[in-house]
């Protein structure tokens, strides 16, 4: 196992839609794959915007297991890019979490408020427990679900405030904005297009990330 430090994190939030996988109810005993968006948490797992009327979403509430799938296929082909296969449980996300988990989905897919307002949606949130990582030849391994970071992650405060500075900044690039920051990179749309801004190595503290984020700004002038 040769994996890349921090690799699997990276992927998940270089993506916008991952393929979940529950445990069918009827017919019982098949898996039932479903494309879907998803975001990434603070802690970097899997929060997804679900129907209470889907079928996935009556699969995860008879049966909480699932698998989820994100995969970046370079210049598409599949076999050649990276591939992450997490294995867990979802939960409905606690009532005390909605308003930052809503405020952070909107921030990676703002189509969804139509959702929202229906309240026929919820907000579920995967727990990892074991990780299935495929990033080229040599690169491939399992890990734990708590492998993914070891770090505590950004309060939401923190990341709301370098998210102000980062629109606020001087100069920055109007086809540039600015999804999430972590602390192992920034979450960008540049021209519509979807992309990750890595550091190159975890900022700690609130100075070291605010100059990274200076940093990512000057590289997409």
């Amino acid at each position: 196992m040769n994996i890349p430090p921090q690799a699997p994190l990276h992927l998940i939030h270089r993506m916008s839609v991952g393929t979940l996988a529950t445990h069918s109810r009827e017919p019982a005993g098949f898996p039932y794959p479903t494309a879907l968006p998803f975001a990434p948490t603070a802690r970097h797992a899997p929060m997804l915007l679900i129907s209470r009327l889907a079928e996935h979403t009556r699969n995860l509430e008879s049966d909480a297991r699932a698998g989820f799938l994100v995969a970046h296929a370079a210049g598409g082909q599949v076999l050649e890019g990276q591939r992450l296969t997490l294995l867990g449980s979802f939960a409905p996300a606690a009532e005390n979490e909605l308003a930052e988990l809503a405020r952070r989905y909107l921030r990676y897919h703002p189509d969804a408020e139509r959702y929202l307002q229906l309240g026929d949606f919820a907000f579920w949130v995967m727990k990892p427990e074991r990780m299935r990582f495929i990033g080229g030849f040599g690169a491939m391994g399992w890990l734990g679900g708590e492998d993914i970071d070891s770090l505590e992650p950004l309060a939401a405060t923190d990341e709301s405030s370098l998210c102000e500075f980062f629109d606020a900044y001087a100069g920055r690039p109007t086809n540039v904005e600015l999804l999430g920051i972590d602390r192992y990179g920034c979450d960008l749309i540049t021209d519509g297009t979807r992309n990750r801004f890595t550091f190159d190595n975890p900022k700690l503290t609130r100075d070291a990330l605010k100059a990274a984020v200076i940093d990512c700004l000057e590289r997409q002038a």
